[in-house]
């Protein structure tokens, strides 16, 4: 029987050390080395560079050579995957073991797949695992991570509140609803675009408890610039959509 391989998207812009992290872990804790993992650049390479040749060999280089935005640099890495199946991660995220198994046990045609996550702070989303195993990539027990993983591991092993990133689903899913949208400043937002755009297409959203990726939530860019841009994105989904873009709480889906 042929084998099932995933790409995977890590778009980054300059956070190298969160970066070296990320691919160490996606890198040593795949079951099948032949995933595919795509680092798209989005802008600073000098920055990420010594990250990108020390993992080299296991992975494809996007360099944009200038700053395009997370959407955009998104849409570009999954424009480039050679397999059907597609995984999104952002850079801040640690992978755990055996994820690209776990994941494909998981799939379902017709869905997006959001693994659960492990995060050091209360989250806005009540599937969260809170446990703080580390705010700092520089000193992250990545064994340690994979240890407790192994035990939170349980339970209900899928259930329909996904709408969370990461996200596992098919290229040619994601590309029917047309990717990220790219005019979302700074992307803020855009997520739940893009997950309202699937619900309407009726595509399944799902989430898997059978693997869990760390989240360092606390690196995240805040600031009042941030605050400005997210104000701003739910202001163009109203533009865009007519009335703002809705989040339940109970199980995730966005709706008008």
């Amino acid at each position: 029987m042929e084998k099932t391989y995933i790409s995977v998207i890590i778009p980054t812009f300059r956070s190298p050390d969160a970066l070296d992290l990320c691919l160490t872990s996606a890198i040593q804790g795949q079951q099948d080395r032949k995933n595919q993992i795509i680092v798209v650049v989005d802008g600073h390479y000098d920055i990420n560079k010594e990250v990108l040749e020390k993992h080299s060999k296991s992975i494809d280089i996007l360099n944009l050579e200038e700053n395009v935005g997370l959407c955009r640099a998104t849409n570009l890495g999954v424009f480039n995957a050679k397999y059907e199946l597609v995984l999104i991660v952002n850079d801040d995220n640690v992978f755990p073991e055996n994820w690209d198994l776990s994941l494909l046990e998981s799939y379902q045609p017709n869905s997006v797949v959001s693994p659960n996550q492990i995060e050091p702070t209360p989250s806005m989303f009540p599937q969260f695992l809170i446990e703080d195993l580390g705010r700092d990539p520089k000193t992250f027990d990545l064994e340690k991570f994979w240890q407790f993983d192994y035990h939170v591991a349980s339970g209900g092993k899928i259930d329909e509140t996904g709408s969370t990133l990461p996200i596992f689903m098919s290229r040619i899913d994601f590309l029917k609803v047309g990717g990220w949208d790219e005019t979302y400043e700074q992307g803020m937002v855009a997520d739940w675009d893009f997950f309202l755009k699937c619900q309407l297409a009726g595509m399944k959203m799902l989430r898997t408890y059978e693997c869990h990726f760390y989240h360092f939530a606390s690196i995240s860019v805040n600031g009042e610039k941030r605050r400005q841009a997210e104000i701003n994105g739910h202001e163009y989904a109203k533009y865009k959509w007519g009335s703002h873009i809705k989040h339940n709480p109970q199980n995730n889906l966005k709706f008008l």
